[in-house]
């Protein structure tokens, strides 16, 4: 006996899966449109006007005249440039790679123990980061002083026959500054690490315990490498730092002494409002950051995870 077929009715049409609907994408770039604007009138266009000011001779007050190439010649050839590019670099070195290692050892000294008054002891530490470089400068100018605390210390344990206005010695102010940049950058590089040591697995730690690892293996075997995120930022914001000084540096030693503390950042400011040239200020801006970009680029390169 046939039977009648059935007519099978489609299946209810359920939530289509695929491009979001063209009101919802654009309702997401309405969200950034505010901040969007503000970097782009901020960042972005300040950058592009300082490139093209580059390529002319202009003091601020005449008309600017198309030279080309000629400021980043004259920028290339002038001794004084790379002698502030080297002094910025041992500053990375200060500002960089010291309080990195540094912030690594409190990290791992610090990490998983629970200690009355630790709260405390991060807010000190971080304070420098909160404290205007200016004020910070101006601190520690008295601090260098002859007559300051640093000279008054070493005499009180019988190092004064090693006294000196730190500042103001040919042979140490680059040194002297670069500490200062140590004791600002050190706390941001420790509240980094810390933070990122709470998102380590503790059953890492765990395992590395049953494997018979010590304090130090389980910091080099864990802690290290769930930290290179961490180590990555901080490596970066701190090199920037050092290369793009300015306000301490002005403060402290204004580049001296004889040019001893002279900075990339110090000559754009020279040459934009001591001498009148701003094309060749504009053309010492865009070297710098290209330094820095290359720099931070190579940092990248080495602080990324490989599989």
């Amino acid at each position: 006996m046939l039977t009648r077929s059935r007519a099978v009715a489609p299946p209810a049409a359920g939530p289509r899966r695929g491009r979001p609907a063209p009101r919802r994408r654009w309702s997401g770039w309405l969200y950034i449109l505010p901040a969007a604007v503000v970097y782009l009138a901020f960042a972005i266009w300040p950058t592009i006007a300082t490139a093209r000011l580059s390529f002319f001779e202009w003091n601020g007050i005449l008309p600017p005249r198309w030279v080309g190439l000629d400021n980043y010649r004259e920028i290339f050839e002038t001794p004084a440039l790379y002698g502030a590019v080297g002094h910025s670099l041992v500053l990375v070195v200060f500002f960089s790679v010291i309080p990195v290692a540094f912030g690594l050892f409190l990290t791992a000294l610090l990490s998983g123990r629970v200690r009355r008054g630790m709260a405390f002891f991060r807010v000190v530490f971080f304070l420098p980061q909160v404290l205007p470089l200016v004020a910070v400068g101006i601190t520690w100018r008295w601090l260098y002083s002859d007559d300051g605390v640093v000279n008054e210390a070493l005499t009180a344990v019988g190092l004064g026959g090693i006294t000196r206005a730190w500042l103001g010695d040919y042979g140490v102010a680059l040194f002297a500054l670069g500490l200062i940049g140590t004791w600002v950058m050190s706390g941001l590089c420790m509240m980094l690490f810390l933070s990122g040591v709470q998102k380590i697995d503790p059953s890492l730690y765990e395992a590395a315990v049953l494997d018979g690892a010590g304090a130090v293996r389980q910091f080099f075997a864990v802690t290290l490498p769930g930290l290179r995120g961490e180590v990555s930022i901080a490596a970066v914001i701190t090199t920037i730092a050092a290369l793009a000084s300015f306000d301490l540096v002005y403060v402290t030693t204004n580049g001296g002494p004889a040019n001893q503390t002279t900075v990339p950042g110090l000559l754009v400011y020279r040459l934009a409002f001591t001498q009148g040239d701003i094309g060749g200020a504009a053309a010492l801006a865009v070297v710098l950051a290209v330094i820095v970009i290359g720099l931070v680029t190579v940092i990248r390169w080495l602080t990324k995870e490989r599989s």
